[in-house]
């Protein structure tokens, strides 16, 4: 990489913190509705990493330091559905929920039609409550958008609620805290730290046989969801670069990842809870070869196979298309050398 469109970036990026989350975290009650669960006390700074075919190029801010990631989260709900596939626990994804989760939020013969894609492409529609909250409560990201429930899988909504119900399906799938079984499955193979942590709701506790488990929340809303440093998150997204791998180790299949960031026919830039760049020249349904997972207050974990590159950004109030300009022209100029 040429270092000095790499450092450019870097200052670019160190220069523009996020203004649409104050530090302390206020407002935010007023922003997206009542809380249900933890807020941390305040943010970090402006903080990344570069990593370039396996080594960190470059690294600012607290890359340590656990942050609420807000719907970077969902990525890693997803990715707890790609693992119960694997194992066969789920067959297919285009199978009704409701055939694996019994208990009444899938009885209805509208949310009886609602399959596992459904869910981690946002196309659900699910009618209902959970954990106190209607499906409606998510009006931050409704507003402009129709209010009348479409057919579950014609209709791309980015809702809260509903990826709560895809990790509380999921946590009934494994019938074990999703938190535990990311520590177990992923991150202490992929050699994370332990100061990440995944939390729910104080609502949301859930009783398997007998044993109450806390279902964590896919974004942080209303709390909640996960905190993590940038470092981990490099390595989570450096797990997905190398399509599952992690010395010599399958962590995840190749296929998940292929059908993951493969688009959905609603959305062209959303796979499973996973944000897309599709290849205009490539074939329908050709996984995209930059794909990211995104939150609020510009958290992005960024992915580029073509390029071998992974970018965390954490609080990030830049143009993130300018950014990622001047690390694609970084690549282009070093491989140039």
């Amino acid at each position: 990489m040429n270092p000095e469109l790499v450092e450019q970036a870097v200052e670019y990026a160190k220069a523009h913190d996020s203004e649409v989350v104050p530090y302390d975290y206020s407002g935010h009650e007023e922003k997206f509705g009542k809380l249900e669960g933890l807020l941390p006390e305040e943010r970090g700074g402006p903080a990344g990493v570069i990593v370039r075919h396996g080594y960190i190029v470059a690294e600012w801010g607290d890359a340590r330091r656990p942050d609420l990631s807000f719907s970077v989260t969902k990525s890693f709900v997803s990715t707890m559905a790609g693992l119960a596939f694997d194992r066969g626990m789920i067959e297919s994804m285009k199978d009704p929920v409701g055939k694996y989760v019994t208990g009444g939020k899938f009885d209805s013969p509208h949310n009886a039609a609602i399959t596992w894609e459904h869910l981690l492409q946002q196309t659900s529609e699910w009618e209902g409550m959970l954990f106190g909250k209607p499906d409606t409560a998510d009006f931050y990201h409704r507003r402009g958008r129709t209010l009348g429930r479409q057919e579950p899988g014609t209709y791309y909504e980015y809702n809260d609620v509903r990826v709560n119900l895809a990790s509380y399906s999921l946590l009934r799938v494994w019938q074990r805290s999703l938190a535990e079984l990311l520590e177990e499955l992923v991150m202490d193979p992929i050699g994370a730290s332990d100061g990440w942590t995944w939390h729910g709701y104080r609502t949301s506790d859930v009783e398997i046989d007998g044993k109450t488990i806390n279902s964590v929340a896919g974004g942080g809303h209303w709390g909640g969801g996960l905190w993590i440093g940038a470092r981990d998150l490099a390595r989570f997204g450096y797990l997905f670069l190398r399509r599952g791998t992690w010395e010599g180790q399958q962590i995840i299949s190749s296929q998940w990842i292929d059908m993951a960031t493969t688009p959905s026919s609603v959305k062209p830039d959303y796979g499973y809870m996973w944000w897309l760049t599709p290849d205009e020249s490539a074939e329908p349904g050709t996984p995209a070869s930059t794909f990211a997972a995104r939150g609020y207050g510009s958290n992005i974990v960024w992915i580029d196979t073509r390029r071998d590159l992974v970018v965390v950004l954490r609080w990030f109030g830049g143009n993130a298309q300018e950014f990622f300009g001047l690390l694609v022209e970084a690549v282009e100029a070093g491989d140039e050398q």
